[in-house]
């Protein structure tokens, strides 16, 4: 789906959509028109989610969200409050790959031991940095470090400081399939530092190399998935999206960045190409 057109929608398309869905004529289409209502981002659109998560449409019964969960596809949710909250933000700046040296007596994954990767380490205090950041409220430098390999296979969260501290959560858990590792992995020799700025949100790439991106909106390549917040349940904001064609000659799939600024936890999770 071009997003950024359907971002475009104007209240005449939007009330369109909406009419269609309440009509019930085809329910078969209803996931696919849903997910377009969300990405309008319509105050129409989401008037109408909040209806029929309680007054559900027809077809309704075949769909594994309710309807307001839709939202997250557009990259925004509803709080306990009912007020609308942006999940991802309008400024983007390219992510490109530089090597950084990797620390001996760094901190590893309590399961695999394979030394944990610095995916962010990002300031505030730079202006692409407090652009991209806005809609997350954080302020001061924010250190993500994750398990490249575990990653993989489940959300990892760590707690942040905006004094540059993270720590891994004690809480985190992994699958029971997650494949046993003979010995420890070395994470990607590669950190994310902040390039020239993008002229559209929608230009991350979870595909191609080059594709990397500090805030925006994320190339999702299964269903949108912005990770619960350990700290209060409510859902996290996306800070950026390393694609493995940035970090290997034959990389695949994307690593996705999130924070929630007032419980100070940030999370990783991947999708596989």
């Amino acid at each position: 789906m071009a997003s950024d057109v359907v971002s475009a929608a104007d209240a005449d398309v939007v009330g369109r959509v909406i009419e269609r869905i309440d009509g019930g004529r085809r329910p078969d289409q209803l996931n696919n028109l849903l997910v377009i209502l969300a990405h309008t981002a319509h105050p129409l659109a989401e008037g109408a989610l909040h209806r029929w998560s309680t007054q559900p449409p027809a077809g309704s019964g075949e769909l594994h969200l309710n309807a307001l969960s839709y939202a997250h596809e557009g990259g925004w949710t509803v709080g306990p409050d009912g007020s609308r909250r942006d999940l991802c933000g309008s400024t983007a700046y390219r992510w490109i790959m530089r090597e950084t040296p990797r620390r001996a007596d760094g901190p590893t994954c309590p399961r695999c031991a394979s030394p944990l990767w610095t995916a962010a380490d990002l300031d505030t205090t730079e202006p692409a940095v407090s652009a991209a950041l806005a809609h997350t409220g954080w302020s001061g430098r924010l250190v993500i470090e994750t398990c490249h390999f575990c990653a993989c296979y489940t959300t990892l969260y760590s707690q942040v400081t905006p004094a540059g501290v993270t720590t891994w959560w004690t809480g985190n858990t992994w699958p029971s399939y997650l494949p046993n590792t003979t010995e420890p992995e070395d994470p990607p020799a590669l950190a994310p530092v902040p390039g020239p700025a993008l002229p559209s949100p929608y230009l991350a790439s979870a595909w191609t190399r080059g594709g990397s991106m500090l805030g925006g909106r994320p190339d999702w390549i299964q269903d949108a998935e912005h990770p619960d917040c350990p700290g209060c349940g409510q859902p996290m904001d996306y800070v950026g999206l390393i694609g493995g064609a940035d970090l290997d000659d034959y990389g695949e799939g994307a690593y996705y960045l999130h924070l929630h600024q007032p419980c100070g936890f940030a999370a990783v999770n991947y999708q596989q190409s």
